[in-house]
């Protein structure tokens, strides 16, 4: 197929809400989302627990959504609390990496990419993905440790007035740096999966993209930024809205006294008050009032009636059910922005650069052409001892017959 036709400038930011709208990309952050989730819960449990705090009082306590903020936790509870809060942050990142793939290749024409392919890729270059703001930020404890030998030499009486002074303006431009780095490390946490995703760089080679992109395109970063934030929202308010009103569809159908009857309602009821508790609900809604995107602003929560056995079960179940659909609310959300810094990234390369990142060989394709030469060279060779052979026979019965 081929590729996309792109502008290069703000026009292609309006494409990022109707190719994010895919089961492929929504599918990937989905799982990412899961995986990190899980991974964060575990975690924070496990920090709540060496804060001395019984598994049972906490589940009462935070249910679905564990927090170690307002708890006198030592600082080892913090390190796993935080461990595991960067956990969910890396695989979210990873899901940006393999989303930015599959943007990629849908703009380059080739809608067959699929979501396996895209996981391959990521499973291959995840290093850049997780290294690269760790190697910023490695950069910026070097220049403050820097930064405070030489305050510490200017504690030498005598000599420590002129190591202050005659170096001055080395320091002002280390310091200027240090802050240059600062807003790279923003631009980086925010473009390295798109680089990544989108121009097969390694660690070293993200760095250095995400320094070009800080320096040349600031305003550009800026911009494009605040022109896809308020679609991103716009596209989720809406996405969840038709989410919300096929729920509302569904409960109204089953609530009527000929069929489940309030049955439903108590069932649907338990299941939203295990994942969207009133008193986190209403604490979200309130400062927000009409532009949350949370479930009571669509409709008002059923009541958590009384439930048999079998009705708990069932709301256990829907209670996962709706889990995961506030889940593809979010993974919809960041797959506006993924695909959005993509997008982005192949603009600001185009704009700096006159490269246009759609029209070069990524590896995929230099494989694909490496084995049809390989495949070329092994039937050129068969076809020359296939026509060798009835020379050799020739030969043999030749010698035969002498």
């Amino acid at each position: 197929m081929e590729p996309i036709k792109l502008y290069f400038d703000f026009r292609d930011i309006f494409r990022a809400p109707r190719l994010a709208l895919s089961g492929k990309k929504i599918w990937l952050f989905l799982l990412g989302n899961l995986a990190g989730f899980l991974l964060y819960w575990i975690f924070s449990y496990s920090a709540l627990a060496l804060s001395g705090i019984a598994f049972n009082d906490a589940i009462q306590s935070y249910g679905l959504y564990p927090c170690l903020f307002g708890v006198d936790a030592p600082w080892f509870a913090w390190g796993v609390y935080f461990f595991g809060s960067f956990g969910w942050i890396a695989f979210i990142h990873l899901s940006c990496a393999a989303v930015s793939r599959v943007t990629f290749k849908q703009l380059k024409g080739d809608n067959f990419f699929s979501a396996s392919d895209a996981w391959d890729y990521v499973k291959k270059h995840w290093h850049p993905v997780i290294f690269t703001s760790i190697a910023l930020i490695l950069i910026l404890i070097f220049f403050l440790i820097f930064a405070g030998i030489f305050a510490f030499f200017g504690k030498i009486p005598f000599v420590g007035e002129y190591l202050f002074a005659l170096p001055y303006l080395f320091y002002l431009m280390g310091a200027v740096f240090t802050i240059y780095t600062v807003f790279v490390l923003m631009v980086s946490c925010v473009y390295t999966p798109a680089i990544v995703g989108a121009y097969e760089e390694d660690t070293m080679g993200t760095v250095f993209q995400s320094y070009s992109i800080a320096w040349s395109q600031p305003w550009r970063v800026i911009l494009y930024n605040a022109l896809l934030f308020p679609l991103a929202v716009f596209s989720v308010r809406i996405f969840s809205w038709f989410l919300f009103a096929g729920f509302q569809l569904i409960n109204h159908v089953f609530s009527m006294d000929f069929l489940m009857g309030s049955k439903a309602s108590s069932i649907v009821g338990n299941a939203l008050s295990y994942i969207s508790p009133r008193g986190i609900c209403n604490s979200i809604c309130t400062p927000f009032d009409s532009a949350c995107g949370t479930p009571c602003c669509f409709y008002t929560l059923p009541e958590a009636g009384a439930l048999t056995g079998s009705e708990t079960g069932a709301a256990m179940i829907l209670a996962l059910f709706f889990l995961i659909l506030i889940f593809v609310i979010i993974s919809y959300g960041l797959s506006i922005l993924s695909v959005g810094e993509t997008l982005m990234f192949i603009i600001f390369k185009k704009k700096t650069d006159d490269d246009n990142v759609l029209e070069r060989q990524d590896e995929d394709e230099l494989d694909e052409e490496e084995n049809d030469d390989s495949f070329m060279e092994t039937l050129s060779e068969e076809n020359a001892d296939d026509e060798a052979s009835p020379e050799k026979d020739q030969d043999s019965t030749d010698s035969e017959e002498k």
